[in-house]
């Protein structure tokens, strides 16, 4: 008898436990921050950027967990086809493309900007376009989608004051933006709620005009292959 008494309270306290546990509300997913990268990785990809495009009128710069190359749009591209690259500009972002493509963990987000002169539409559209001629460079060099986006800002994000030629000619640019592959689609995330950009810091002075002529398919495989 106490037996079977036992084994009655047992289940019905059984019974009472998975009762509660069905009403108890289920548990949120906690979405985890993407990784930051490391200053040991900063500290070792700095140094091999600025070589990468020493000579050239690109510019290197920390920007919180990221390195960021900047090419300003006068002298990396015809005045007269303004999403087609000069050969000039070849050189220095093949030796990147080419410092990243074996490391797995690297990934890179090419941001056209514009200033704001035209349409808003329109100039967003250019600034893609052109962040898109830097996204060829870097997919000849074998970055797939996983490791490599793309995005035209068009003027969200001025750097200068945008009333002056000077101003407008330094808010006219592509950036390369370097980071984790596992924070690729955190970061290009950021830049998807104009409201939420990050602040971008002043500019150096323009570079000088590089007069040269306009790219073409061939030069491109040519250029990839010699870096």
């Amino acid at each position: 008898m106490f037996a079977k008494k036992n084994l009655a309270l047992a289940l019905c306290l059984l019974m009472a436990g998975c009762a509660g546990s069905e009403n108890k509300p289920q548990a949120q997913a906690v979405v985890m921050p993407a990784p930051l990268v490391s200053q040991a990785w900063l500290d070792d990809y700095e140094p091999r950027l600025r070589e990468a495009i020493k000579g050239s009128h690109f510019e290197l710069e920390r920007r919180d967990n990221l390195l960021v190359v900047t090419a300003p749009v006068q002298g990396s591209f015809n005045p007269d086809r303004p999403h087609m690259l000069l050969p000039i500009t070849l050189g220095p972002i093949s030796r990147v493309a080419k410092l990243v493509e074996h490391d797995k963990n690297v990934a890179v987000l090419v941001l056209g900007h514009a200033d704001s002169s035209g349409a808003a539409a329109s100039n967003r559209e250019l600034s893609h376009e052109r962040a898109r001629a830097f996204t060829a460079i870097f997919r000849l060099s074998g970055l797939r989608q996983d490791r490599l986006l793309v995005k035209g800002l068009g003027s969200d994000m001025p750097r200068a004051d945008n009333g002056s030629a000077a101003g407008r000619a330094l808010n006219r640019r592509v950036e390369i933006l370097l980071t984790r592959q596992d924070s690729l689609k955190a970061l290009l995330a950021q830049y998807s709620q104009p409201a939420a950009i990050p602040a971008v810091a002043q500019a150096s002075p323009a570079a000088k005009t590089a007069k040269s002529k306009p790219v073409t398919g061939k030069q491109v495989v040519a250029a990839e292959q010699a870096n």
